[in-house]
């Protein structure tokens, strides 16, 4: 699929990527080149492969899902760099 500089510039304006003229037509090409590629990988034929989700087969150890009222709301604030009456104080960010 050949993309040419109206089609990148159009990209580039949906990404909020802001582009010069003299970069649309290098672009073009390498993202053309890309979808060569990417066209390319629909050709291979898949049939009686197995989706993966990882190539390690690795199962994650599981611990018991207990529940705590956790009872360390101090250390946690302590971490904050403003608390105010045991919450993170925060700057107003709405006017």
């Amino acid at each position: 699929m050949a993309l040419d500089k109206a089609t990148v510039a159009r990209i580039a304006t949906l990404a909020r990527i802001r582009l010069s003229d003299d970069e649309l037509a290098p672009l073009a090409a390498e993202l053309s080149h890309i979808l060569t590629w990417i066209g390319r990988l629909n050709e291979v034929d898949t049939t009686g492969v197995a989706p993966l989700a990882s190539v390690a087969a690795v199962s994650l150890p599981m611990r018991d899902d207990t529940v705590t009222d956790g009872n360390c709301a101090d250390a946690i604030l302590g971490n904050a760099p403003v608390a105010a009456k045991g919450f993170f104080a925060v700057p107003k960010v709405v006017e």
